[in-house]
């Protein structure tokens, strides 16, 4: 495969038998393939979207010191600021040129539960940032949810079955800044080959040259979105739950030509994690005699922490 398949999710949730087992058709084969679809037809509307690059924009035009205010200790990065190289790739040392802001989830309905996450930090200096932020959250958490249900149903499973394990999950939006780059950078690009940790990745922001996807030849690809799509990719979380039938592909963002250099490029993703408790066992289903079990069983919870202290975020 050497582009990424385009699908709408207006089919999914159109009530036509037909459409719907289309998009669940569709996204199955290219996740299987490739691990990345662009998505048309989620909940974000342009407004918001115009809204959040704004309020995006605005925070890290900040000064450096105002920023470093929300740069908060002990909570592995997972709220907050987090500054210029302080992320690298697993097994890289070099830290990767990008500074990112995280919006967690908001738990209005589980006590038990808020109190296993680090709260949502305010920016005091900009009154829409954290309004804007909570809405595209929520939009972004109910499309990556109807994703799940069609690839529920492609892995013959309940079309619900995901819809507990993130209602509340630990889902990230991470705005991303890539500052212009003012020197060659030594072994650095903006965001080093790497694959996600989460079930799925739901990415604003794909739309030009950056973003690029390894297939299964090993050849890198350009993924480039419309600007209309998000692009959208399996997490490690699900490939390991699905013994590798669902793909979670390595991909990069490489650093842009020499005439580029002075300009920067923002992009966010969503990560949809599920609540920490959730069994990632590779499914009965996705086992057979030329698919032996290829994953030791494990909890949400214990993977991603054993990758935050890969990358560095926690010790």
């Amino acid at each position: 495969m050497d582009r990424i398949p385009s699908v709408n999710l207006e089919d999914f949730i159109s009530g036509d038998p037909n459409r719907k087992q289309k998009f669940i058709d569709e996204i199955g084969k290219a996740y299987e393939e490739i691990g990345f679809v662009a998505l048309k037809g989620h909940f974000l509307d342009d407004a918001l979207v115009d809204k959040l690059y704004g309020e995006v924009k605005n925070f890290f035009s900040l000064p450096v010191e105002t920023k470093r205010k929300y740069e908060i200790e002990g909570i592995a990065g997972q709220r907050g600021y987090i500054s210029f190289g302080k992320e690298s790739a697993k097994g890289k040392k070099e830290g990767d040129l990008k500074e990112f802001w995280h919006f967690g989830q908001y738990v209005e309905d589980d006590l038990e539960r808020a109190k296993e996450y680090p709260e949502n930090v305010v920016v005091e200096e900009l009154p829409e940032f954290n309004e804007v932020g909570k809405e595209a959250y929520g939009m972004l958490e109910k499309t990556a949810k109807y994703v799940l249900r069609a690839l529920a149903l492609h892995l013959d499973l309940e079309e619900t079955y995901f819809d507990n394990y993130i209602h509340n999950g630990n889902s990230i939006l991470r705005p991303i800044h890539y500052p212009p780059i003012t020197s060659e950078p030594e072994n650095a690009v903006r965001a080093a080959a790497h694959g996600d940790i989460n079930l799925i990745t739901l990415l604003m922001g794909a739309q030009g040259r950056g973003l690029q996807v390894q297939n299964h030849k090993g050849e890198w690809i350009d993924a480039i979105a419309e600007p209309d799509e998000l692009m959208i990719n399996v997490g490690d979380m699900l490939s390991r739950h699905t013994n590798n039938k669902l793909k979670s592909t390595i991909h990069r963002v490489v650093n842009p030509p020499r005439e580029l250099w002075g300009t920067s490029r923002y992009s966010i993703p969503f990560f949809m994690h599920p609540i920490s408790e959730m069994k990632l066992n590779v499914l009965d289903s996705c086992i057979d005699e030329e698919n032996p079990k290829q994953f030791e069983d494990i909890t949400a919870g214990e993977f991603l922490n054993e990758r935050l202290i890969e990358l560095g975020l926690k010790k």
